[in-house]
């Protein structure tokens, strides 16, 4: 049995929707104001708007999460289970990921419990930032004890900023909840963890969240052992905070050396950018871009094993060509491959990790263990498209994600690797067509530079050295 809204909702709900479209239209329109005064008074202006819109959306949200328990409970869908995805499709409403829309619908429930900082996000007194700030601190606290701290802190939430109202609200949740400190701290070291983040020019950023007597011991043991090598002398024109890095790596990964990675790491390269002066960047998978030449000197240079393996992509739009198997588990190449193509999960607007090679269409139903019937997704989108009224399904080369509200999202594919001359196709366009920006593509791709007069030939540690490299190192994948 299904619920269907009343149809006096309807039209109010149409009426609302036509007002905010109206008021849309207006700013989207309006013309730039005229004086320094106007300009910063609007800007002030659309600031507290933008908390206002946050404080309705996170009412909006708390709706929604009941509706969807009722209409869960309707169709007699066991009670466990009853809205444990409204957060997913919060985020899909929101056109962010399904993890950041269950993060949404949290912050959303604290908030029901902290009324004097509710009112002021929906005044407009706070920023959304702020709002949260102060509800994940005291996220762990039950309701009575929220409503305790949000009132010692009413008057702290018009000149404050987020770090000092990050400070007061743990100093008070700590101190309500000192009786469960020993719980919590438990529940806190059970949730360690370590994350990666790629950032620009190539870098990425390691991150540890652990007991914080094990990070002072772990970072005084780096210390310790950058202050020894600088002491005998063994840095090489290295700076302290470049050796303590280098340990870092070399401790970790168990290497000789912080240059001696192996290519264990997924590296995917142009052969022009390999070994030309190709200027498209490699790519990480699930990690991000690297720049063409530092990705050939990452390779020449690197004392470690380096595998090579061969991917073949169609012309057109860059995308990975298919394989099939048999069996009903991917196999690991076939995964790979998976992985390659996707590189993050596929569910739109997520950009969390691939976890599980899913099938599309699951093998109970007829799904096949092949190319055309697989996505890369994290765990949370492939439980979630096992919960009642959720379906994902293969459009061409699209992934149709279907929510039990009736709501349809199209994620397209994405180019093995990214380059001007490739750009990401539009979902809508239809399968085997070229839209009108790829068939400009090739007029963006920039020329590469002409080489030096004095150089007529690449440099040799740039492309001779890495040839011989290849010729008297690398041993070629044979799988």
């Amino acid at each position: 049995m299904e619920a269907h809204p009343a149809s006096d909702t309807v039209t109010e709900a149409s009426v609302t929707l036509a007002e905010v479209d109206r008021f849309s239209a207006l700013l989207r329109d309006l013309a730039p104001a005229n004086t320094e005064q106007d300009a910063l008074k609007r800007i002030t202006a659309f600031e507290e708007l933008k908390a206002t819109l946050a404080a309705a959306q996170a009412k909006e949200a708390l709706v929604f999460e009941r509706l969807r328990i009722d209409r869960d409970a309707l169709n007699r869908v066991p009670a466990a289970k009853r809205g444990v995805r409204a957060g997913d499709e919060i985020g899909f409403a929101r056109k962010t990921s399904p993890g950041s829309g269950r993060k949404f619908l949290t912050t959303a429930r604290t908030l029901t419990d902290l009324p004097h900082t509710f009112d002021a996000l929906k005044t407009g007194v706070i920023s959304e930032a702020k709002a949260k700030t102060i509800a994940d601190e005291l996220t762990d606290l039950g309701p009575s004890d929220r409503r305790a701290v949000d009132h010692r802190m009413r008057n702290s939430l018009g000149d404050a900023g987020i770090k000092s109202l990050r400070h007061e609200a743990r100093a008070l949740a700590v101190e309500l909840a000192a009786d469960d400190a020993a719980q919590q701290t438990a529940q806190a070291v059970a949730n360690r963890r370590v994350t990666v983040t790629s950032l620009t020019n190539g870098m990425g950023h390691v991150s540890a969240t652990v007991p914080l007597v094990q990070a002072i011991a772990a970072y005084e043991g780096l210390k310790t052992a950058a202050d020894s090598i600088m002491a005998q002398g063994d840095a090489d024109g290295r700076r302290h905070s470049q050796v303590m890095t280098d340990v870092f790596v070399e401790r970790l990964t168990g290497q000789d050396t912080a240059d001696a990675v192996p290519v264990e790491v997924l590296l995917v390269i142009e052969a022009e950018s390999l070994l030309s002066v190709g200027q498209v960047p490699a790519w990480l998978p699930g990690y991000g871009s690297l720049p063409a030449k530092t990705a050939r000197n990452y390779i020449a240079g690197n004392t470690g094993r380096v595998f090579l393996r061969r991917l073949f992509t169609t012309p057109h739009d860059g995308q990975l060509v298919g394989m099939e198997s048999r069996g009903r588990v991917f196999p690991e190449l076939l995964r790979r491959m998976i992985v390659l193509r996707d590189d993050v999960c596929r569910t739109p607007w997520c950009d969390a990790p691939i976890r599980h090679a899913d099938h599309t269409t699951p093998v109970a139903a007829g799904g096949q263990t092949e190319w055309t019937n697989s996505s890369g997704l994290c765990a949370s989108c492939n439980y979630a498209k096992e919960h009642p009224g959720w379906r994902h399904d293969i459009d061409g080369d699209d992934l149709i994600v279907a929510t039990p509200a009736g709501q349809r999202y199209r994620a397209g594919p994405r180019p093995v690797v990214t380059k001007m001359s490739i750009p990401r196709r539009a979902p809508t366009t239809p399968d085997g067509k070229r839209d009108w920006k790829q068939a400009l593509a090739g007029f963006l791709r920039p020329a590469p530079p002409p080489p030096p007069r004095s150089q007529p030939n690449p440099p040799s540690s740039d492309i001779s050295w890495l040839e011989h490299h290849f010729r008297t190192r690398i041993l070629p994948d044979s799988g």
